[in-house]
């Protein structure tokens, strides 16, 4: 699909062969919106733009050709007609936005189809009865509270500087049609289980069974026919197990009447483990794993929220590798699909957040009383910014949506709840919802501060950024610091603004940014590792915005730290891994 960006196949984790990409240009119109006065509803005052955007760039950002912030009393329209012909229909038409930021309504030639609430999270429409043979047209109307409201949204804000950002809106995932038959896979669920040698799989069909293949490169190694409840359980002997170091993935093949579509697993599994020493240790595979990890916040200095390019997101997963790191903090935002699965394939291990929401945050709850040392309750939703329930019992209902949706990634192992107390609320209850929908990953309920008495979690989880890195606490749960670094250097040419800059610690020459960095491994994680730390997070991949600590620039252009010294620090941790595995197996 020349010349259409991200045209890519956008669902790696269940390819048909039915596919029309609908990324390309638009028409938009952004109009500006006053309250009728006595009337529920909303008149135009005026006009701020109206011409061509390039989607899935949000208007935000430069790529989309339209560059503007849109503001809560906004709405931007957008409109396109495409083309379909006979041989592309079968019996359902679905038309799919992977996600759209925030409030939209969606039209398909002058009749409404959809009315969608989220930013996040994919919606597939059932088009069958609106699309016709030959010319369609388009509408999708959005709207975006941003921060003026408590739905979720990252890091996302008006008045963005420091740790927070651009807002995104509108559109900034992919837009696509798919033509199925009756009978149709609607989701499948793989699970692996290394101990029984066993894959289940299970699928959302009408159809009355399903038949599958498990293919090891071009071979076909296991073939089954669906029991009663939609679910076959494979038996693989001889095993080929997936890691970082051997990202090996299985392809499977799915037949349900007249539908066809190709999957993937891997063999993997991720458990918790006591050392000798007694300490709890993360484990992939039944072997002691130390995950060594990178802060990403998956923004880009052209498209904010969206890539220019599937390339772009395979850079950054590349660099991360060869940097010697085994794992990526997926920071308050969710991807598109094809990230994860350059992670399944390339091996990296994801640490996945939650996307955060509340009101506007309060300074004593989220920075000033934990770096005091002070927890709070998270009942108490007045501190926590929750005082909103339509929002809280929105991030309740989208929880369920989100493990589902990500479930087969390979890569994933973890899920973060709540980070540094920004709209957390209920957090024992809701990691014990959290843990129904998903039993095979770990999850670390409040990364950084504010753990609740009797939580569940299975972390110990410390952002550490301006005291000594040290542990005090006796613990059970797994050591983890899950935020620390952000050390900082301006690089001329390469800064999103030349006067506001932050880091947690700013250098002014490359040689002793990189000494301090040196220093903060040698001394502070190795030497914790022995100490019973399992996982670390250094902040972060790139700089974004005025935070200027990221390992390469905003635009990716300059790598600013000594990449080979890295590459021996993480050496040094890699074989301490190594060490320790064998070790605990004797």
């Amino acid at each position: 699909m020349d010349g259409i960006p991200l045209s890519d196949y956008p669902r790696p984790q269940l390819v048909r062969n039915s596919y029309i990409s609908l990324n390309g240009v638009w028409k938009c119109c952004i109009t500006r919106h006053a309250l009728e006065p006595g009337q529920n509803r909303h008149k135009v005052v005026s006009t701020i733009y109206e011409g061509d955007i390039t989607v899935p760039y949000p208007p935000e950002s430069k790529l989309s050709g339209v560059n503007h912030i849109l503001m809560p009393d906004e709405a931007i329209t957008y409109n396109r007609k495409f083309e379909i012909h006979k041989n592309f229909l079968n019996d359902i038409t679905l038309l799919h936005f992977d996600a759209v930021d925030y409030i939209c309504e969606i039209y398909l030639n002058g009749k409404i189809i959809s009315s969608h609430e989220g930013g996040y999270l994919p919606l597939c429409i059932d088009v069958s009865d609106f699309i016709v043979e030959g010319v369609n047209k388009l509408d999708v109307i959005v709207t975006d509270p941003t921060d003026t409201a408590c739905q979720p949204r990252g890091k996302q804000k008006l008045d963005h500087k420091g740790i927070f950002y651009t807002p995104i809106s509108g559109i900034w995932q992919s837009v696509w049609l798919e033509s199925v038959p009756k009978g149709y896979v609607k989701n499948i669920q793989i699970d692996t289980n290394i101990d029984e040698h066993t894959v289940t799989l299970k699928a959302d069909t009408e159809s009355n069974e399903f038949f599958a293949s498990i293919i090891n490169i071009d071979e076909v190694i296991c073939q089954g026919m669906s029991d009663k409840g939609k679910k076959i359980i494979f038996k693989i002997e001889d095993m080929h197990l997936w890691s970082p170091e051997d990202p090996f993935l299985y392809s499977i093949e799915i037949k349900a009447g007249t539908d066809t579509v190709k999957s993937y697993f891997g063999m993997r599994k991720f458990s918790i483990v006591k050392d000798e020493s007694g300490y709890s240790r993360l484990a992939l595979n039944n072997d002691i794993y130390f995950h060594n990890g990178v802060l990403d916040q998956g923004y880009y200095h052209d498209g904010i929220y969206t890539p220019k390019s599937d390339e772009e997101m395979v850079k950054d997963i590349k660099l991360v590798k060869r940097l010697g790191f085994n794992m990526i903090r997926k920071h308050i935002k969710i991807e598109p699909l094809r990230w994860y699965y350059h992670c399944d394939r390339l091996g990296l291990l994801v640490w996945q957040d939650m996307v955060n929401g509340g009101g506007k945050y309060k300074f004593g709850t989220v920075a000033a009383l934990p770096f005091a040392g002070i927890r709070l309750d998270d009942k108490n939703y007045r501190l926590f910014s929750r005082e909103d329930e339509y929002y809280r019992k929105k991030f309740e209902e989208e929880l369920p949506v989100c493990i589902k949706h990500l479930y087969n990634c390979v890569s994933i192992c973890q899920w973060t709840l709540f980070n540094e107390g920004w709209g957390q609320f209920d957090s024992v209850r809701l990691t014990k919802l959290l843990r129904s929908f998903d039993l095979t990953r770990h999850i670390d309920s409040t990364s950084g501060w504010h753990e609740q008495d009797n939580d569940l979690s299975d972390f110990y989880s410390r952002h550490i950024y301006f005291t000594k890195i040290k542990f005090k606490k006796k613990t059970d749960k797994v050591i983890a610091l899950t935020e620390f670094g952000g050390y900082a250097i301006m690089t001329e040419g390469h800064m999103y603004s030349k006067d506001k800059k932050f880091g947690y610690k700013i250098f002014k020459d490359k040689e002793s940014l990189q000494n301090a960095y040196d220093k903060l491994y040698r001394k502070y994680i190795i030497g914790n590792i022995k100490r019973g730390l399992s996982a670390c997070v250094y902040t972060q991949l790139s700089d974004v915005e005025e935070e200027i600590n990221g390992f390469a620039t905003y635009d990716r252009e300059v790598f600013k730290f000594d990449m080979q010294r890295i590459k021996a620090v993480n050496n040094i941790i890699n074989k301490m891994n190594m060490d320790a595995r064998v070790k605990w197996k004797r």
